[in-house]
């Protein structure tokens, strides 16, 4: 059962200019060798990540930054692209090989991506409401319901 709540519709900017800052922020990760782009969770506030995955299709890397925060040793983060109506392609990635690489500010982490559901779900959307209290206008403009997505540590295999 969903928590999303109806309300009126957040301002978005336009889908060109979210794409653009998306390859900005890449870029100037890629740029500076991963020394800027990255930052840790404050209170209140989400931190980025690099999550690497393997495209379903191509079984080459992908690479992405996506917002987070820590639950115990999570990570968790939503699967929203900008809001837009598909899934991003990173999340279907993880659904067909759930084991991915994260990059955060103080190094490389393994994980195992799953979807949160029932009360795991409810709890860790109340903590993304406390970071961004817009969450629940900006998640009724996807037309299904938005994943939360846990990164749970895992060894090397």
């Amino acid at each position: 059962m969903s928590v999303e709540r109806k309300t009126s519709a957040p301002w978005l900017p336009p889908r060109w200019f979210i794409r653009l800052a998306w390859s900005v922020h890449r870029g100037l990760y890629r740029l500076t060798g991963g020394r800027l782009g990255l930052r840790r969770p404050r209170p209140g506030h989400w931190g980025t990540l690099r999550l690497t995955t393997v495209g379903r299709r191509t079984g080459r890397s992908r690479s992405v930054l996506l917002a987070y925060f820590e639950d115990g040793p999570d990570l968790v983060s939503l699967a929203m692209n900008g809001w837009g109506g598909p899934e991003p392609a990173w999340w279907l990635n993880l659904r067909d090989r759930p084991d991915a690489t994260v990059d955060l500010p103080g190094g490389r982490r393994l994980v195992r991506a799953y979807a949160a559901t029932g009360d795991e779900r409810s709890r860790l959307w109340a903590r993304w409401r406390e970071i961004d209290p817009k969450l629940d206008a900006y998640a009724a403009l996807r037309p299904a319901e938005t994943a939360v997505v846990v990164f749970a540590p895992r060894s090397e295999d």
